[in-house]
């Protein structure tokens, strides 16, 4: 994605060629709705958050400084409204202790299957406290580094890391029992 673009198309818009905002939204349009899903795990809920976004980029085109990228400015919007967002309508989650065991999924060996155990950091992911969750999103799914999430969530990078740390430390104690369920024994 191209730095120039972006600012050759908001140079545009701000110019009063609306149609060149259609430009931002081909570009990043994928990556808004990937971030929300992974902050809502609903797709069709994850697309109307991507469009407020963008609709609130647009709105506030003329405050983006160009001391940041362009991308930077947007995901911070975005990851702004979709934290203001699930506070507002929070996602359905489920307790972790509450999350049946798999059965006789597991292979013979003990362990679970990838699928499952990526199933289950998921929902251990949804069932963080906010501040931990966002944290953790932005730099494990969505491959931002630390001062880039800073930046997002609006933080001092201390505290991103903290929360990344802490978050980790929670998910690590909740998936421990998941993860180590006893071996099946083959007679």
């Amino acid at each position: 994605m191209s730095a120039g673009e972006d600012k050759a198309d908001v140079e545009k818009v701000l110019a009063g060629d609306i149609p060149a905002f259609e430009g931002i939204v081909r570009r990043w349009q994928g990556p808004l709705v990937n971030l929300a899903y992974r902050f809502c795990q609903d797709r069709g809920r994850a697309e109307e958050m991507a469009q407020e976004a963008f609709l609130r980029a647009y709105r506030a085109l003329g405050q983006w400084r160009r001391d940041a990228a362009f991308s930077t400015w947007l995901f911070a919007l975005a990851t702004n409204l979709y934290c203001s967002e699930l506070r507002r309508i929070p996602v359905a989650t489920v307790a972790l202790e509450d999350v049946a065991e798999p059965r006789d999924s597991r292979p013979v060996d003990g362990g679970l299957e990838d699928q499952d155990r990526d199933r289950a950091v998921r929902r251990a992911l949804l069932a963080l406290p906010p501040k931990y969750r966002e944290a953790l999103i932005l730099f494990y799914f969505h491959d931002m580094d630390i001062p880039a999430a800073a930046q997002s969530l609006a933080l001092p990078v201390g505290t991103v890391k903290a929360r990344l740390s802490r978050g980790r430390d929670i998910l690590r104690r909740k998936l421990a029992k998941v993860l180590s369920a006893p071996r099946l024994e083959v007679a």
